[in-house]
C-alpha cells in the first residue's frame, strides 16, 4: 500500500509542475498576466506573442480596438520590415486601386509620383487637363499631407489611397515646392481621369516625336497607334520624349523598344537565386535617326528602354541624369483578395550595367533653362528638344 502510495505522490509531484508550467504559459501567451509578473527573458512562438499582444490591447487599450485593423497593421508592418520601400502590403481594397491605376483610368487627381531615395513622394509628372493640372501642381512638388494627415512614412500604394475617391469630391494637398521653398496647401477635385499616355506631332524636316507619360496597359495600343500615323506623313526621324516618365508595366516598355531596337537583348534580370531572364527584342524594327529626351524624373521602365537605346547604339540620349531604379517588382496575391507587391529582381542593360542608384547619363547633357519645366515651358524654349532636333539632322545630314 505504502509502494502504490510512493508512486501516485511521484505522478503527482511531476503532473502538477507540468499543469502549473502550462497554465502559467497559457495565461503568459493570452495577456492575462500583470507584466510586474513576467520573467523577461521567457522564449514565445510567433502565435504565442501575436496572441499575448493582442490580448493586451484588449482588455488594457483605452479606447478599444479595431482588431481587424490592428491585424492589416501587422501585415503591413512584417512586410514593410524588409526595409524595401518597393515592398509592401495591400489590403484588398488596395489591390482594387492599384489595378485600375495600371489599367489607364481610375478616379483622381491626375498625377504620377515616386519614391526619392530619402523616402519622400515626388510628383514627376501631372495629366494634361486634370485637376492636379488646374489648381496649379507641378513637376517636383513634394506631396506633405493628405486632408490635413501626414504622409510620412507611407508607401507609394497608401499614399495613391489616400489621393484617389469619388468622383466629385475634394481634397486639400499639402506639398512643398523645392524650387521655391514654398508649403502651399491646395484645393483638388476628384474626377474620371482617361489617361492617355501618349502624345505625338510632325515637327519641321518631317521629324516625328512621341511623348510616353508612363507605361500603363493602354500605352502600347497608342505608341503604335502614334508611331503609324507619323510613318505614313513621312517621318524621317523621331524624338522620343520620356522626361518626367516614373515608369510602369516593364512588358509594356518592352514591347515599346521592340518596335525601336535591333534583334537582341534588351533588359535582363536576375532574381535572388542568380536566374537570369532575358527579354529579346526581334529583327523588324523602326530604322531611322533617334533621340530620346530623358531627366532626373525619368524612372524604372524608362531608364529600361532608354538603357537599352543606350547600349544598343540605336539612338542619342539627351537631358540630364535619370533617376536610378533598377528594381522589377512582382505581384503576389493571397487567398482574401489583398496582395503584396514584392521587389523580386534586379535588372541590367544590354551591356551589363545595373543602374539601381545611379540612373543613366545621357549622351549629350542639357539643361532646361532655369526655372524652366516641361509644364511652363514653350517647345520654343526647350533647350532638350532644340539639341534632340539637332541630333536627328545632323543623322540626316539636314
Amino acid at each position: 500500500m505504502r509502494k502504490k502510495e510512493f508512486w501516485i505522490g511521484i505522478v503527482i509531484g511531476i503532473a502538477l509542475p507540468l499543469c502549473g508550467m502550462f497554465v502559467w504559459r497559457t495565461a503568459l501567451a493570452m495577456g492575462i498576466v500583470p507584466w510586474q509578473y513576467i520573467h523577461v527573458g521567457e522564449d514565445l512562438s510567433v502565435d504565442e506573442k501575436t496572441q499575448m499582444i493582442e490580448s493586451y490591447l484588449e482588455n488594457y487599450y483605452v479606447d478599444g480596438i479595431d482588431t481587424e485593423a490592428v491585424e492589416e497593421g501587422a501585415y503591413t508592418g512584417m512586410v514593410s520590415a524588409v526595409g524595401d520601400k518597393y515592398t509592401y502590403y495591400m489590403s484588398a481594397e488596395e489591390l482594387e486601386d492599384y489595378l485600375e491605376n495600371t489599367s489607364g483610368d481610375f478616379q483622381g487627381i491626375g498625377i504620377y509620383f515616386t519614391m526619392d531615395a530619402d523616402g519622400r513622394p515626388i510628383v514627376v509628372s501631372i495629366i494634361e487637363g486634370t485637376p492636379a493640372e488646374e489648381a496649379g501642381m507641378l513637376p517636383g512638388d513634394e506631396l506633405v499631407k493628405i486632408n490635413g494627415q501626414s504622409v510620412a512614412g507611407m508607401n507609394m500604394n497608401e499614399i495613391s489611397n489616400l489621393i484617389k475617391g469619388e468622383e466629385g469630391t475634394t481634397e486639400e494637398i499639402t506639398i512643398y515646392r523645392d524650387s521655391t521653398g514654398e508649403t502651399l496647401t491646395l484645393e483638388v477635385e476628384r474626377r474620371k481621369i482617361d489617361v492617355i499616355t501618349v502624345e505625338s506631332l510632325m515637327l519641321d524636316h518631317q521629324i516625328g516625336y512621341i511623348r510616353i507619360a508612363s507605361f500603363k496597359s493602354n500605352t502600347y495600343d497608342q505608341f503604335k497607334e502614334a508611331l503609324t500615323s507619323l510613318e505614313e506623313q513621312g517621318m524621317k526621324g523621331l524624338i522620343l520624349d520620356l522626361r518626367d516618365n516614373g515608369g510602369g508595366l516593364v512588358d509594356i516598355a518592352c514591347a515599346i523598344g521592340d518596335e525601336l531596337l535591333p534583334a537582341g537583348t534588351m533588359v535582363y534580370t536576375i532574381d535572388q537565386k542568380g536566374n537570369r531572364e532575358d527579354h529579346v527584342c526581334n529583327d523588324e524594327y523602326l530604322d531611322i535617326p533617334l533621340a530620346v529626351l530623358i531627366n532626373g524624373n525619368s524612372a524604372s521602365s524608362s531608364e529600361i528602354l532608354s538603357g537599352a537605346i543606350l547600349d544598343e547604339g540605336a539612338g542619342t540620349l539627351v537631358g540630364t541624369q535619370t533617376f536610378g531604379k533598377g528594381l522589377v517588382q512582382g505581384l503576389f496575391q493571397l487567398p482574401d483578395g489583398s496582395a503584396m507587391s514584392i521587389t523580386i529582381q534586379k535588372y541590367y542593360t544590354p551591356s551589363g550595367v545595373c543602374i539601381h542608384g545611379t540612373g543613366i547619363t545621357p549622351n549629350i547633357v542639357v539643361d532646361l533653362p532655369e526655372g524652366k519645366n516641361l509644364y511652363n515651358i514653350t517647345m520654343e524654349e526647350d533647350t532638350q528638344l532644340a539639341a534632340a532636333i539637332e541630333v536627328i539632322q545632323e543623322e540626316l545630314n539636314w
